[in-house]
């Protein structure tokens, strides 16, 4: 085959216009002439979503079978980079034996609300976590000569009315919420394909967002990539890509591609931005590995995906119930033990090579007859005999593991939830079994977070079981037996009510616009800054061993480096996250009192002690800094907190940092208080109000303060102080001049 990209000198206007778009609805255009040829981009983020004929992104069509590994909502959970680039290289191979060029995920969106439908499929409401976790599957993903595509580029935080709804959004949120963790997996993991989102931005279309996809993806983040329209995101394909939009998916049958044509015929569109478009459209096909011998082993993965599943599962709570021995009475009550709900709808959908159900496999672990109870119907129904038969299994045992969870109705790609509330019937067979029996342990089975404050302090144990995927059942297994440590930690709060997130007044919008009303304040930030009571906080979960910190030290040269000693203080082995939150007490702007930073998931066996540095990276200390449109790292005494949970603070320190200088050019608006603050204009200020034989007056301590806000120009217009406004400025000028 000829190298593509020397064939792109000699592609006609037409072809160039048409390697820009699809051949349908999972293929790029081919140019046989030249030896383009065609390639496959597919879903889904947590396997491979091969369609087997036609096409249709909401997956109700069938796809050839794959690895279903934990949904992004486990595997942020894990707060593990390295498992997830482990699952990054499985995706790949398994892309490769389907002959896929490009997977499309991970999506990295942040869980702005809990409600939002597709959270499933998202990792954190932490813009670092998110960051950190979506470069490892990036990085395992392309290590494999598949492409990665990162999603949904940017602010789609939520499903009703996405393909139109404006995303209202201030600029420090904007920058330091929703497009940070995307700025890191790019510098950090370069993905070959970047997917702009449906929605628009501050009123802007993302797919025709200049600065979102030029300015700021190439130009400040050097992003060397192409980038993909969500399936149907493209409104104005002449607009798209003169904005940065290389490549529009699916196929319009040739309609949008004579757009494109057209608008370079008339002199709308100058024809060096096709080229560089198709450009990137041949760099992306001559980058795809073809290997027809491709195989995977289904086995191995899905023994990974067990692994990885159990590293995901968070105990919120555990009164000593756990481990269950293997010879324990165990009554095993919930339709969802014996019909596992394991991934989320829509796009994401994947065909398992196979399915583990978490009855089963706990009877595979069990020394002793299991009983099981269903207690409801595969569709959420229930009865008065269900009911009495799982109260009575309940009362017979010694031990009742109650799996309860979200129907797949109600999350789905494509709208979003009413409520976090579990069904009424799980809820009214929970209280029954808990009278029954008050040994009981409750299994979670959720796409997004639901309501637990109605039994969390009434049972002595949760698992939050989240999708866990294909082997979800086998990981729940191990962890109720203490075959594995349950190893992970909430990638987002739990609230105790709706109304408690700091989203609630402001979602999803109204008329075409959603205001990010609560600014910074996502999540644990919002909640930490109000002191609001939560069920279970970001970062919480439990092992069935305990640790200490100590010889704790910081440090702070370019970056700072937080150094521990973490010891397995327990008789089991087990996993800890340690977690480095930062804030600035005597900021000068508005901050969350705490910022995940850092973390490091550390396994120990049981008394082992180990020396573990947790670096923070410089850049991740800024703020953006309205005034000059720039990162700014603020100098002074950052608290510097280590816990294992955003309200479990095991240690505070403090350490000083350097900051950066700012020059803001100061102006007849700029304010008494900014004037003072620079001793050269300070002393051009009291010249300005020197007394008549030339002293300057001594100001009155409460008049300065409460002049410190007026802009100059107003002071100056209270009085003759015999110099004019320009001349004023002029001085300020030769200040400016002297801050350079």
């Amino acid at each position: 085959m000829t190298d593509p990209a020397q064939s792109v000198p000699t592609l006609t206007l037409e072809e160039k216009a048409g390697l820009t778009s699809g051949l349908n609805f999972w293929f790029t255009k081919p140019v046989s002439r030249v030896g383009i040829p065609s390639i496959m981009l597919t879903d889904g983020p947590h396997g491979i979503r091969k369609q087997t004929e036609g096409g249709d992104h909401l997956g109700l069509t069938d796809s050839v079978p794959a690895t279903c590994f934990p949904p992004a909502v486990a595997m942020g959970c894990s707060f593990d980079p390295e498992l997830l680039e482990q699952v990054g290289v499985a995706l790949g191979v398994e892309a490769r034996a389907a002959q896929v060029s490009v997977l499309l995920g991970p999506g990295i969106n942040i869980k702005r609300s809990p409600l939002c439908g597709r959270n499933f499929e998202y990792l954190s409401e932490d813009p670092l976590l998110s960051g950190a976790l979506g470069a490892a599957l990036v990085l395992g993903i392309q290590s494999q000569g598949v492409g990665a595509s990162l999603k949904h580029f940017a602010a789609n935080n939520q499903e009703t009315d996405r393909m139109r709804v404006s995303a209202d959004i201030d600029p420090r949120p904007l920058r330091e919420i929703y497009l940070r963790g995307f700025q890191r997996v790019v510098e950090d993991a370069q993905p070959w394909t970047v997917m702009c989102s449906y929605n628009r931005i501050n009123g802007v279309y993302s797919s025709q967002n200049r600065w979102l996809l030029t300015d700021i993806l190439r130009g400040e983040w050097g992003f060397g990539g192409l980038v993909v329209s969500d399936w149907g995101a493209v409104s104005d394909r002449v607009a798209a890509l003169a904005a940065g939009l290389d490549l529009e998916m699916p196929s319009t049958g040739g309609r949008t591609d004579q757009e494109i044509v057209d608008a370079v015929k008339a002199g709308s569109l100058d024809e060096s931005v096709v080229d560089v478009a198709a450009g990137r459209v041949v760099d992306l096909v001559g980058k795809s590995v073809v290997d027809p011998d491709a195989v995977f082993d289904a086995d191995e993965h899905h023994a990974l995906a067990r692994r990885v599943a159990a590293e995901c599962v968070v105990l919120l709570k555990n009164d000593g119930v756990l481990p269950l021995a293997a010879d324990t009475n165990v009554a095993v009550i919930g339709e969802l033990a014996r019909t596992p709900r394991y991934q989320g709808a829509g796009s994401s959908r994947i065909n398992p090579t196979r399915l583990d159900n978490a009855l089963d496999e706990i009877r595979a672990l069990a020394s002793v007859d299991v009983a099981f109870a269903p207690g409801y119907l595969d569709d959420g129904t229930t009865n008065d005999e269900l009911r009495a038969a799982a109260t009575d299994a309940a009362r017979a045992s010694e031990v009742a593991v109650v799996f309860v969870g979200v129907p797949a109705a109600l999350e789905s790609e494509g709208f979003d939830r009413t409520d976090l509330e579990l069904p009424s019937e799980q809820t009214e067979l929970l209280d029954a079994v808990v009278a029954a029996n008050p040994n009981t342990v409750v299994v979670l089975s959720n796409g997004g977070v639901v309501r637990v404050s109605g039994f969390a302090d009434r049972v002595p144990a949760i698992i939050e079981g989240w999708l866990l995927g294909q082997a979800g059942g086998g990981a729940i297994a191990d962890v109720l037996f203490g075959v594995a440590d349950p190893a992970g930690r909430l990638a987002e709060t739990i609230p105790a009510r709706l109304e408690d997130t700091p989203s609630y007044t402001d979602f999803p919008g109204e008329h075409g616009h959603v205001r990010y009303g609560e600014g910074l304040f996502v999540g644990y930030r919002g909640v930490d800054a109000r002191g609001t009571d939560v069920s279970f906080p970001f970062g919480h979960g439990l092992s069935y061993t305990t640790f200490d910190y100590s010889d704790i030290s910081v440090t702070a040269d370019d970056d700072v480096v937080v150094t521990l000693t973490v010891t397995n203080t327990g008789e089991r082995s087990g996993s800890d996250v340690v977690q480095v939150y930062l804030g600035v007490p005597d900021s000068s702007v508005t901050r969350a009192p705490r910022e995940l930073k850092g973390f490091a998931k550390v396994r120990l066996d049981a008394g082992e002690s180990r020396q573990v540095a947790v670096p923070v990276r410089r850049a991740d200390l800024a703020y953006w800094d309205t005034r000059v449109d720039t990162w700014v790292v603020e100098g002074g005494v950052y608290r510097v907190e280590i816990g294992a949970s955003s309200r479990d603070i095991r240690a505070t320190c403090t350490v000083d940092i350097d900051g950066d200088e700012v020059s803001i050019p100061l102006t007849l608006e700029s304010s008494i208080g900014e004037i003072l603050a620079n001793p050269a204009a300070a002393e051009v200020l009291s010249k300005i109000f020197a007394t008549a034989d030339g002293a300057a007056p001594a100001l009155d301590p409460a008049v300065l303060e409460m002049a410190a806000s007026m802009p100059l120009e107003r002071v100056l217009s209270f009085g003759n102080f015999g110099i004019g406004l320009e001349e004023v400025q002029q001085q300020l000028d030769v200040v400016n001049g002297k801050s350079k």
